[in-house]
């Protein structure tokens, strides 16, 4: 039969898309009548979507594409012929010879009334007067309400309308006997409450409970007194919120806004965006989408997008994190280093002293003296003694000129950036295994499991918005076996939680490999068919039973067999990992044996399996991809062999160095020695990220000439001779891929303030002085040349990926869709097979001893990233979390006699710092946390610079310290 052919509506939102996104494929076997016209059903879709897909359009308020529909609103109904009542279609299943009218008077005045019942009960003044439900009214014709109203906005308003009209209210009906109005909630920094316009739609409950999976929102009491609370009715700020503004995103009346479109005074909204660009979240790894809304070349609010990797999810950080760019502190103007301001080790605390070190100059007067004094040091010292740290934060094409520059321009390998202080260990074992150091699945794989590994990751914190597809799967039925020497709020969903002791992963897991090895729980057709190593395997793990291992990591033998068997016995498990994992000195090893896990069991290639590093920086997987890596080339061809060194310096036109460069703490160890004397560092910050700062900070101190591209005077930028103002995420355009593979596309939202110049031109402009003649025009241009270096995205045009948005690589031609699910017949490797690399026990560099008792770990905070230069400088981030802290269980702070909030030192033997002491009961006993993004009180000034010796990583994760009272001050500890 025909299908109905009708115009869609053309002014989509992003939940309009969400719901196309959605829709089924097409199976013509079954139909109905809608409005006379017979259509075509589509498996599991509602009546509402069916409607929608044929190009009519019925109103919903209760209802969000993608959510769980609630049908309580009612404007969304429908005549279904054959039945007395009207039927709400966004819950009425679509069936065979239904018969469907959506046209006739009697659902449209059915949808009217509704409209007018809502509307009764709505603020004379709304707070958002373009809020949803308004407008829904305005297109039914619906402009006021003969109903009376149960309450006002607020006292005044309720006074006021009293006084003026003898009791009555504007619709007409007396208001002496109504319930107070609930108060408005203006306690937390980036949302306000105004439930005076609440409709109880249950679409805020649903978004925190079922799409986030928070638990924070919910419905309390009954009847006329229902209405929507926050934990225990406590104010919003108070409560246990996250600030995902998933609740802000779905509310269609103003009772939940963001406070950034709204007046101060009058808590109504004023800002209205005159323009909206769809482009990525800065942030994570997870590269989820967001529609910007712009006024005035301001950003005023975030709204997720339905991208394959966030679902039009968001985090607090992509929600509000979005105002850093127009800091005060933004630089603008390019700055040389004052001849009377020699470089010292130490960091003035005072950052107007610092900028007084410098003075602004032309742009060619700076990349002048930038490139000239590089290629002085190359001229008199060679090659090697010039290295460069490229950004993870960029874009790809930015990453690959980058590491092209350093390569060709300055002659040397001596090229990384942060994936060396984060998955380097990771990577290391999956190439040395499997031959990819790629994700062999995306996150929301996991729909499919019925397993999760989660081993060293905190994603609630580090990539929430991945997080919830975790509690999605596990709400759905899936078991998490949880492994994690500290805490964390996914423990209450984990099957198992193993909080084993720091440092001993390789324990814990060869106890579980010598479980599945030995109770036949191992997949050996899978391991004969797609495996090397098995024999040497069974001998490594042969003496590494629960009960051995149990008295190492701290786990009873009992819960490391339960956790085994479970795995062992999944149909379709998935392991995901953090930086627990990578950030050790045997980080390696660490991961070798969460592959060796995964390919006993073929747990690799299938929906609901696979292997995931969660990757950190929003471009950290597009970075390494892009070459941005001492010892491997783009596409992660190996700088030692010939044939690809060969194909590369032909390409380029360029002879290039047969050695892999130094990688990052490497290369700060080279410029403390003196052997590397001049660097180039695009949007990186080893003054605060990198270990032992003292010494990091000596050894940048020490260089002859550093040119630092950067949005702000960071840590790292005091130690410049040359700062060149860059562009933020929002001033770019280009491709970033995320930690699933997904090559996306982001687009520039805001102009170059001042004098700003995008960092692919800055790059461009610095390679012209060390004498390379390079002719990219546009970011097109530089994304056309990575294609022909990188087979991985050989298929994938720049028409193609700004189109699609995102697309998953491989690529291999232009009709491939892309591969999410990797490896389902083999591994790049030279004979399609994966090699079972055994590990051995090795405990961590430095373990506590009398003098310094405890053991620090370091990390991130959920509402600020890496080292705070970006989210420090966001207003709404920043007062969240606006000072430093160490996180102790609250016996451990008991015992050292100090209680919650008071001032304490942390010593370790290579530095000192003061910070607040935090009780927080996810910390184990004898260990402290502290994150790493505050600078005043810096957690990297203690940490250790042992490496792991594949992935040359640091072990942040570990190491002794000792906490003090304080009572007299610190010695200064930064220098």
């Amino acid at each position: 039969m025909p299908t109905a052919k009708k115009t869609a509506p053309q002014d989509k939102t992003a939940d309009d898309a969400q719901a196309d996104a959605q829709t089924p494929p097409q199976t013509p076997e079954q139909t109905l009548t809608l409005n006379g016209e017979t259509v075509t059903i589509q498996p599991g879709e509602t009546l509402w979507e069916l409607v929608r897909r044929t190009g009519d359009e019925l109103p919903h308020l209760c209802h969000k594409p993608g959510y769980r529909p609630d049908g309580n609103c009612r404007i969304c109904m429908v005549a279904i012929e054959g039945e007395r009542a009207l039927v709400a279609s966004c819950v009425r299943p679509a069936a065979p010879g239904m018969v469907i009218d959506t046209q006739s008077s009697r659902p449209r005045r059915a949808r009217e009334l509704v409209a007018e019942l809502l509307l009764a009960d709505q603020p004379r003044a709304p707070h958002d007067p373009t809020n949803k439900l308004l407008r829904t009214a305005s297109k039914l014709n619906v402009t006021e309400s003969r109903f009376p109203a149960a309450h006002k906005t607020n006292g005044a308003d309720h006074d006021a309308n009293k006084s003026a009209s003898g009791g009555t209210s504007h619709n007409g009906h007396n208001i002496s006997g109504d319930p107070a109005p609930p108060a408005p909630d203006f306690s937390h920094p980036a949302m306000a409450v105004q439930l005076d316009a609440c409709i109880h739609c249950g679409l805020c409950v649903r978004a925190c409970r079922e799409e986030q999976v928070n638990d924070v929102i919910g419905m309390a009491h009954r009847g006329q007194g229902s209405k929507i609370v926050f934990d225990m009715d406590d104010p919003m700020g108070h409560s246990t919120c996250v600030a995902c503004g998933e609740c802000v995103q779905a509310c269609p009346t103003g009772a939940l806004m963001p406070a950034s479109v709204l007046d101060e005074t009058t808590h109504k909204r004023t800002a209205t965006p005159d323009r909206h660009v769809d482009t990525l979240c800065p942030y994570c790894g997870v590269g989820c989408q967001v529609r910007y809304h712009v006024k005035d070349d301001q950003i005023i609010a975030a709204e997720g997008r339905p991208g394959p990797a966030n679902q039009s999810r968001l985090c607090v950080k992509g929600r509000f994190g979005f105002d850093y760019g127009a800091h005060p502190d933004r630089l603008t103007t390019p700055l040389i280093r004052r001849d009377d301001a020699p470089k010292t080790p130490e960091l003035p605390s005072d950052p107007e002293e610092i900028r007084a070190r410098f003075r602004a100059a032309s742009w060619e007067e700076a990349l002048d003296r930038a490139g000239n004094g590089l290629a002085q040091i190359k001229a008199a010292h060679g090659a090697d003694a010039l290295a460069g740290f490229g950004s993870a934060k960029g874009s790809n094409e930015e990453a690959y000129l980058f590491q092209k520059l350093v390569r060709t321009g300055f002659g040397t390998h001596n090229v990384d950036h942060c994936t060396r202080l984060c998955h380097a260990a990771s990577v290391a074992a999956l190439m040395e295994t499997i031959g990819s150091g790629a994700v062999t699945a995306p996150v929301r794989a996991c729909k499919d499991s019925d397993v999760m590994l989660l081993i060293g990751a905190n994603p609630t914190v580090n990539h929430p918005v991945a997080a919830t597809f975790l509690k999605n799967a596990l709400k759905r039925g899936a078991k998490l076996i949880l492994a994690d020497p500290r805490g964390q709020e996914l423990s209450r969903h984990a099957h198992i939680d193993m909080r084993f002791k720091p440092g001993t992963d390789v324990a814990l897991l060869n106890a579980m490999i010598h479980v599945i090895l030995r109770e036949g729980l191992a997949d050996e057709a899978y391991i004969r068919a797609h495996t090397h190593g098995i024999d040497a395997l069974h001998k490594a793990t042969a003496q590494t039973s629960p009960e051995a291992m149990a008295p190492l990591c701290g786990i009873d033998a009992e819960t490391l067999r339960a956790a085994a068997r479970l795995f062992g016995g999944a149909k379709a498990a998935m392991i995901f990992w953090g930086m627990g994992i990578s950030q050790h000195a045997h980080g390696t090893d660490n991961a070798r044996c969460l592959i060796d896990l995964a390919l006993i069991t073929g747990q690799v290639g299938r929906a609901g399996t696979g292997l995931h590093p969660l990757r950190g920086q929003n471009n950290v997987q597009g970075a390494s991809d892009a070459g941005l890596i001492p010892m491997m080339l783009p596409d992660y061809q190996k700088v030692i062999q010939d044939s690809v060194r060969d194909h590369f310096a032909d390409f380029w036109q360029t002879e290039l160095a047969p050695s892999p460069g130094l990688t990052v703490v490497e290369i700060i160890n080279a410029a403390f020695d003196g052997t590397i004397k001049g660097m180039y560092i695009q949007g990186e910050n080893p003054a605060m990220s990198d270990p032992d700062l003292t010494h990091a900070r000596t050894g940048l101190s020490r260089l002859e000439h550093l040119v630092v591209q950067d949005l702000f005077i960071t840590e790292t930028a005091s130690y410049a001779d040359v700062i060149l103002p860059a562009s933020s995420f929002f001033e770019k355009d280009g491709t970033f891929t995320n930690t699933d593979r997904r090559v996306q596309r982001g687009r520039q939202v805001l102009p170059l303030p001042g004098e700003a110049k995008p960092d692919w031109w800055i790059i461009g402009q610095m390679a012209q002085r060390l004498g390379l003649d390079w002719g990219y025009e546009t970011v097109a241009d530089i994304f056309a040349e990575m294609r022909e270096t990188m087979p991985s995205i050989k298929g994938l045009s720049w028409d193609r990926v700004s189109r699609e948005g995102s697309v998953t690589y491989p690529v291999e031609h232009e009709d491939d869709p892309g591969q999410e699910i990797i490896f389902a017949d083999g591994f790049p490797t030279d004979d399609g097979r994966g090699t079972l690399v055994p590990a051995t026990l090795s405990g961590p560099a430095e373990p506590p001893d009398p003098d310094y008792p405890l053991i620090l770990s370091t990390g991130r905070l959920l509402e600020h990233w890496h080292t705070g230069a970006m989210t420090r400088r966001a207003k709404v981030l920043d007062q969240l979390e606006p000072s430093p802290a160490v996180y102790l269980h609250p016996r451990e702070l008991a015992r050292a006699g100090l209680t919650a909030g008071t001032p304490v030192r942390v010593r370790t033997r290579r530095g000192t710092i003061e910070l607040a002491a935090v009780p927080d009961r996810h910390v184990s006993m004898g260990c402290l946390f502290i994150p790493f993004a505050f600078a005043e009180a810096a957690a990297n000034l203690l940490t250790i610079a042992e490496l792991d010796p594949h992935g040359k990583i640091p072990e942040f994760k570990y190491c002794a310290a000792r906490l003090e009272m304080v009572t007299s001050p610190a010695p200064t500890t930064n220098a």
